[in-house]
């Protein structure tokens, strides 16, 4: 058995009406594994995060992170001629993925349910930004928009001022939920032979995320602070300046680590003991008098050699890096992709399988399969 045919979803024919981040970060991940990915584009200018920078070889990064292995089509589907290419595609797909607006397909009878009726075997997933019922289902919705609305900026960023994650990670998290939940489907339908639907919205995923922010206000009718490079619940964990002004972050969780934290790197093992710092509880109590030793001692040495210290002692640590330092890290493992103007490096995937991992395809130019996926997928007589 070739490599190809091992991979995971090999044989899986997955239908993208698809653009932005989320659901494209979704289907990427089944072409992945393996599966044939058609991603279906508006005639004219296609995904619109095509045109989101140029800084990929003149090609958007954010197109070609996302839309690696896949076909493109470009399809007018209020068309009847194209609307029909595309439901000869899904009588012979597995997946179906749009992430439109709610109610949009429902007007050309290309909704969920409607596909479902017409193909028992469908997997059908609908990516909205706050579901398709509530006050807000006709909300426009984007990242930041999301990650203000959830309250996750609220507790993201320093004592002064919220913050946004730096990269999508709502759209990225709800990626991640739907793959998940398109492999549970297809995983329910060998069992019975019957495709079933999958709804993932934005607002929903980011509230699953905050759960644990949203138990401490209801049950303890606490605000979860904004605390920069530290953590709300566990002392110490955070991020300490170095006398190079380099920072490394550290985390102590339990007893054992404290004794040796104290003894090897503060250099004095009765702090272990010491009635303000002998528990968690009492660290966080006591947290300004321990982030003073904390200060002083990093401050006296180099990040180098205070990592070779930590590490001596078996603390859980890491260097506080940017963006420059992460391209040239050691453990940055690095993959090849084409485009339509050239290759690029990007991340390797971060799922490693043993059996049936397969070399990532090319990002596809707009419509650069048109011509052959019309042929192969023309509606005969």
């Amino acid at each position: 058995m070739s490599e190809t045919n091992s991979a995971p979803l090999s044989g899986k024919l997955v239908i993208a009406l698809e653009q932005a981040v989320a659901a494209p970060f979704c289907s990427s991940r089944l072409a992945d594994a393996g599966a044939r990915v058609i991603k279906v584009e508006r005639k004219g200018d296609g995904d619109f995060a095509r045109a989101y920078d140029t800084a990929a070889n003149g090609e958007s990064a954010y197109f070609t992170w996302l839309n690696r292995g896949k076909e493109s089509v470009a399809l007018d589907i209020k068309a009847e001629e194209d609307r029909a290419i595309l439901l000869r595609m899904l009588e012979n797909a597995d997946v179906f993925i749009q992430n439109l607006l709610p109610g949009a397909l429902a007007k050309l009878g290309l909704d969920s349910a409607t596909l479902r009726q017409r193909f028992p075997r469908l997997v059908t997933c609908d990516i909205t930004g706050y579901g398709e019922d509530g006050p807000m289902r006709n909300a426009k919705a984007y990242d930041l928009l999301v990650q203000c609305e959830s309250g996750l900026a609220s507790v993201t960023g320093t004592p002064d001022a919220p913050g946004r994650v730096g990269v999508s990670v709502c759209d990225i998290a709800t990626g991640m939920t739907a793959h998940a939940g398109i492999c549970e489907a297809l995983v329910g339908r060998d069992r019975t032979g019957k495709g079933s639907g999958v709804s993932v919205a934005m607002f929903d995923v980011m509230a699953d995320w905050m759960a644990v922010p949203l138990l401490y206000y209801d049950y303890l009718g606490k605000m979860t602070p904004r605390v920069g490079l530290n953590h709300t619940v566990i002392c110490p964990y955070g991020a300490y300046e170095c006398r190079d002004g380099h920072l490394v972050v550290i985390t102590v969780q339990h007893s054992g680590e404290w004794q040796r934290f104290c003894e090897h790197i503060l250099g004095d093992a009765t702090l272990a003991t010491d009635p303000r710092f002998h528990d968690n509880s009492a660290r966080l109590e006591n947290k300004p008098a321990l982030e003073a030793l904390i200060k002083a001692e990093f401050a006296a040495h180099d990040r180098v050699e205070i990592l070779k210290r930590l590490d001596a002692a078996g603390i859980a640590s890491g260097a506080v890096n940017d963006v420059v330092s992460l391209s040239s890290h050691p453990q940055l493992d690095r993959t090849t992709i084409g485009t339509p103007s050239g290759e690029i490096n990007i991340p390797a995937p971060p799922i490693r399988r043993s059996i049936g991992n397969t070399k990532l395809g090319s990002c596809p130019a707009l419509d650069a399969n048109g011509k052959s996926l019309r042929t192969e997928f023309a509606v005969r007589s």
